[in-house]
């Protein structure tokens, strides 16, 4: 979210000082030290292999799961609302929005679903051998290591690309991507959701009143252009095998094409 600054000048010194001090209170939190160390343990642990991430759009139920079941999985926020229309399970669920979390925070406190949460959910969110919080700094930089920061970039899937570039996958294929929302309004705004939610895989995602931010899709746009350079410079690859959708930065195959090759 853009805060309102009244000051005529960008002061570089106070952005830094303040991620200095974000950086520093949750260092001084034991949590910091025990993920740090367990997400390093996984740094390059599946190199050569590939990977698919579970977006959140409609398009999502047009998915073929049974595809998935050798493949390793990154889902997304309330992936969980998924789990009474299949027997698919995601390998990790990766959520960094406050607004998720809370909403979601039942199940990421009973879940043994391996999880990377924002760092400021451990307000609500017990800690557990199986999760791993993460930091999210405010500088636009794709984290190819992600044991120290991530940049959050505007949307969950930037994070988690992020995250499967540090463990190491070679290709990984984005499905659900439908970068599009038929709610319409300012970036970043935080409103009240309607009866139904028409904007992600189920009506109940973001609905009966409850908050969450209007998507910022251009800036989530810089966010996947900077996440294919760095795998590209890598001699990795990302593919959209979303079924529609309207990303298109990406190649697309089908799902059964990525899965084969």
């Amino acid at each position: 979210m853009i805060k309102k600054n009244n000051s005529p000048y960008l002061n570089p010194y106070r952005h830094a000082g303040t991620e200095f001090l974000k950086r520093l209170l949750w260092d001084l939190n034991f949590e910091s030290f025990r993920s740090r160390k367990k997400i390093s343990k996984i740094k390059d642990k599946y190199i050569g292999k590939k990977a698919v991430i579970i977006c959140n759009g409609p398009s999502l139920l047009k998915t073929d799961f049974s595809l998935l079941e050798n493949v390793f999985t990154f889902g997304l926020n309330k992936i969980n609302l998924l789990f009474d229309k299949t027997d698919f399970r995601p390998s990790c669920i990766v959520s960094v929005n406050k607004f998720v979390i809370e909403q979601n925070k039942d199940f990421y406190n009973q879940t043994i679903i391996p999880l990377f949460l924002d760092n400021r959910s451990i307000k609500h969110i017990q800690t557990r051998e199986n999760i791993i919080f993460i930091h999210s700094a405010g500088y636009s930089k794709f984290a190819r290591d992600c044991s120290m920061s991530i940049y959050e970039g505007a949307t969950v899937t930037f994070v988690a690309l992020q995250i499967a570039f540090h463990m190491g996958f070679s290709n990984v294929a984005l499905v659900g991507c439908d970068h599009n929302f038929v709610t319409k309004g300012e970036p970043n705004k935080v409103v009240t959701s309607e009866d139904k939610d028409p904007n992600h895989f189920d009506p109940n995602y973001f609905a009966g009143g409850v908050k969450w931010q209007l998507p910022d899709l251009a800036k989530s746009e810089a966010s996947y252009r900077m996440a294919g350079d760095n795998y590209i410079a890598a001699g990795r690859s990302i593919f959209n095998a979303t079924e529609g959708g309207q990303l298109e930065l990406f190649e697309r195959k089908s799902l059964k094409e990525f899965v084969s090759i």
